[in-house]
């Protein structure tokens, strides 16, 4: 079995600092672990633990924000940071691992922003990110696992009638992510929790609402329809705390 994991960790020095960290990665105990939000350049983070020996980051050329990083304890056979479009390759937000089977990319999609001036843009984004991932799937399978930034369907959220329009929510987002589906990648929790509701992976941080479970599931792993076959089971670490996010994962059978 195979464990690959995902999590938007909101500044990984925070979540040192809190000792946050080493903890969850004990626990989980996945093979790979994809990071989104570092929010650190490479060389800024230093940490222990003895089964990942290796580290794969990518931060934003702009100093404490976004950032991407991989953890392992498998040695990737290649690593290649960006999806080789300058104007996004800047802000550090996809790497990717090439493994024997697969490649893992931690992925972490822009921000329309609340007042969606970046509407257009995150859709260019999409579009890009898409291609990228086709791309690779030309060579072998793809395991994308990140912050996409999206309420794919109203199932996907506490309060759709609420916040249809609005960033996160825009009908034009969920498009964007259901291109993916219609390339052919598959929702993985989706696919084994099909009509399951009050499954979230983020939280506003005030009013109580992770602990009234009023969020949102915008955290996916996405797998190429190739390795279907292979996946046993996709699970919503809700019980994780060091960020507004937490962490999501899947085992895909040897």
């Amino acid at each position: 079995m195979m464990k690959i994991a995902s999590w938007n960790i909101n500044g990984i020095r925070a979540l040192l600092r809190y000792d946050r960290f080493p903890p969850f990665v004990a626990a989980c105990d996945a093979d790979v672990i994809c990071l989104q939000e570092t929010k650190a350049q490479p060389g800024q983070v230093t940490f222990d633990l003895p089964s990942y020996p290796y580290h794969c980051w990518y931060g934003a050329d702009r100093k404490g924000y976004a950032g991407t990083a991989i953890v392992s304890k498998i040695a990737p056979l290649t690593v290649q940071r960006g999806m080789g479009v300058a104007r996004y390759d800047c802000e550090g937000r996809v790497i990717t691992a090439e493994f024997a089977p697969f490649f893992v990319v931690s992925v972490y999609v822009p921000n329309a922003k609340r007042d969606l001036t970046r509407l257009d843009d995150r859709q260019a984004w999409d579009r890009c990110l898409l291609d990228y991932l086709l791309e690779l799937e030309q060579r072998k399978p793809v395991v994308c696992g990140g912050d996409f930034n999206v309420a794919h369907t109203a199932l996907d959220l506490a309060r759709p009638k609420d916040n249809e329009g609005h960033h996160g929510f825009t009908q034009e987002e969920r498009s964007g992510f259901q291109r993916f589906m219609d390339a052919g990648f598959i929702d993985a929790f989706r696919h084994l929790h099909p009509d399951e509701p009050q499954h979230y992976t983020w939280w506003r941080q005030f009013g109580g609402a992770r602990e009234r479970n009023i969020g949102w599931r915008i955290d996916y792993i996405l797998i190429s329809t190739a390795l279907l076959p292979r996946l046993q089971s996709a699970h919503i670490l809700a019980d994780v705390y060091g960020s507004d996010h937490c962490p999501v994962a899947i085992e895909l059978s040897q």
